[in-house]
């Protein structure tokens, strides 16, 4: 186990969740124990470890309140491939709709690109020695002009030219060193330089070939043609700013084993992957009514079971088994209860959470802990236009309590009622604000001069708060 698995212990990863995300305190206490328990999996001997499976959660409550941010979070913190689904984008298999076996796809998809990043950051400086090696060349001795097409030039435009070769060490003396160190200075940025860049082609539905589960027409195909085609290169006139972040990715790409990424990725999607199912509730059968949609909907939980019991879904970087990966459900669960799913899936949730809904007090809160609270976002947002805004204790309470008195009365959207108030508070400073500059300050009288009217309006609230 690294130093930083030694590190996150449950209640460090409540800490961390503490800083992003109010109140909740079960599901976080639910939420760390699982992460712990995947982290002791892996000092298992490997023949238990496989025999030990996550303990999947069922986080209940109103929209706004936090499920989703918790599970996001948890992902962040240990840098866990991680995809967020509904489950009402799914339809039962031979009706119109996505496939469940597309969410194990987005997530080998998410971890390729997060295994990929990780490789490219640790290739750039060397990158962008090439890069800049392949610039001063470039400048010094301006490419030949592009050679006619062949015969079948009018097919593949620009396709078929080889790489140009690896630019040579640039010896630190004479001419190529002062451009160098001009370029690293910055001072050449500006020249205009004609680079020949890579051109990625589009890869088209090919008409009349079905969809394989979770791809749209034949784009699956068309994107394995495309990767055949020869590579296509093209001529452009770029100032060296420009070309510089393009020839440091096309050497990151030239350098990146895309084989060993897909290897790592399917393990990281597989050990590590974490899946947020969302509006578990919209799939649920109410239990003494059966409708046609009802029909659909225990379709869906019975092609998501195998998905959440463990299978193995055919990826376009391999196959990639599911036993080990942590599924996080969340609904409302207004009109259905977790015992309307169906008892198989049912028991692929232990461990279920209630998130209670927020009140003045959390709203308070929420507006003025966090990292990157709602009222700091906005005055740094206004700093910009020579705004000093400032919000005061009382005007930060009669947001709170608005906020938990039209969750009452209109529609419960939990913490995203503080992001409408304050839209509606700003709205005029935000209009004016290239020209105002200065102070302002929110007070008590500056909520209610904006919203007071509208709030005891029932009717308009619903509208625009």
């Amino acid at each position: 186990m690294s130093a930083l698995d030694e590190a996150l212990t449950p209640a460090r990863i409540v800490a961390e969740l503490d800083r992003h995300i109010i109140g909740q305190g079960e599901a976080k206490r639910a939420v760390a124990v699982a992460l712990r328990s995947r982290l002791r999996r892996r000092r298992l001997a490997p023949e238990l470890a496989r025999e030990v499976t996550p303990k999947n959660i069922l986080m209940m409550g109103p929209t706004g309140v936090g499920k989703t941010e918790i599970a996001r979070r948890l992902a962040r913190l240990v840098a866990a491939p991680f995809v967020k689904v509904e489950a009402t984008r799914f339809t039962e298999v031979g009706y119109v709709g996505r496939d469940v076996e597309s969410i194990v796809r987005d997530l080998a998809e998410a971890s390729y690109q997060m295994v990929r990043a990780e490789r490219a950051e640790t290739l750039r400086e060397k990158a962008e020695a090439v890069a800049d090696a392949r610039l001063v060349n470039l400048l010094l001795n301006p490419p030949p002009p592009p050679r006619e097409p062949g015969p079948l030039g009018f097919l593949f435009p620009g396709q078929g030219e080889p790489d140009p070769p690896p630019p040579s060490p640039i010896p630190e003396s004479g001419r190529r060193a002062d451009y160098l160190a001009r370029l690293r200075a910055g001072e050449l940025d500006a020249w205009p330089v004609e680079v020949d860049v890579h051109v990625k082609g589009a890869s088209l539905p090919i008409p009349g070939l079905a969809a394989g589960p979770g791809q749209a027409g034949g784009e699956g195909l068309g994107e394995m043609l495309s990767a055949l085609a020869p590579k296509r290169r093209e001529r452009r006139h770029l100032t060296v700013a420009e070309a510089r972040p393009i020839l440091v990715q096309e050497e990151i790409d030239r350098q990146i084993d895309a084989d060993a990424v897909a290897r790592e990725a399917v393990a990281r999607a597989e050990g590590e992957g974490i899946v947020f199912l969302d509006e578990l509730d919209k799939v649920a059968q109410p239990h003494g009514q059966v409708t046609m949609a009802d029909v659909s909907r225990e379709g869906v939980q019975r092609d998501l079971l195998p998905i959440v019991e463990g299978t193995s879904v055919t990826t376009r970087y391999g196959p990639v088994r599911t036993d080990h990966v942590l599924f996080i459900g969340a609904g409302a669960f207004h009109a259905t209860r977790p015992s309307d799913l169906i008892p198989e899936l049912q028991g692929r949730f232990p461990i279920r959470v209630e998130l209670a809904s927020l009140r003045a007090a959390e709203f308070e809160r929420i507006l003025t802990e966090p990292e990157h609270a709602l009222t700091r976002q906005y005055a740094a947002m206004l700093a910009t236009d020579g705004v000093d805004l400032r919000f005061a204790q009382d005007g930060v309470t009669a947001l709170a309590r608005y906020a938990e008195r039209l969750n009452e009365t209109v529609e419960d959207i939990g913490a995203r009622r503080l992001a409408t108030l304050l839209e509606r508070v700003l709205e005029d400073v935000s209009f004016d604000a290239p020209e105002r500059g200065g102070p302002v300050v929110v007070d008590a009288a500056y909520v209610e001069a904006a919203v007071a009217a509208l709030a005891e309006d029932r009717d308009l609230s619903r509208f625009i708060l």
